[in-house]
């Protein structure tokens, strides 16, 4: 028997056009139901938010938030490749029963048009890698 949360959850995908696993969450009763806060009118407000950054630390207090209120992580990292353009950084939310494939698409596509439009982040990302080194 599916438990009913205290909160609005986010609708289902339909069947087969996506890989959340959602049934996984429905029919645990310990299971973690954070992620399914997550709707699609948070999901859009989110990624307003994210494109509205404009400072690393910004976007390290929204990765941390995420964390707290969906359990869910970002991570944004140099890619193993170099990094010459947003497109060298590895930007993903950790894999999850119940989160949207679009959503860990749209997220970190977001990421990436903030970084498009604040480079001194992604030179803080870089360096908080330790990429830049003393220059």
């Amino acid at each position: 028997m599916p438990i009913t949360p205290p909160f609005q959850i986010r609708k289902e995908c339909p069947p087969g056009a996506c890989v959340c696993e959602r049934a996984l969450l429905e029919n645990d009763p310990q299971a973690d139901l954070r992620v399914l806060r997550l709707t699609r009118d948070e999901e859009k407000r989110l990624i307003e938010r994210i494109e509205a950054i404009a400072t690393y630390a910004e976007l390290m207090r929204l990765s941390q938030r995420l964390e707290e209120q969906l359990g869910v992580r970002l991570t944004i990292a140099p890619g193993p490749n170099e990094v010459r353009t947003v497109r060298g950084f590895a930007i993903e939310l950790s894999p999850r029963p119940g989160l949207c494939r679009k959503t860990r698409q749209s997220v970190p596509a977001a990421v990436r048009r903030c970084l498009d439009a604040h480079p001194d982040i992604a030179y803080a990302i870089l360096n908080a890698h330790d990429l830049l080194g003393q220059l």
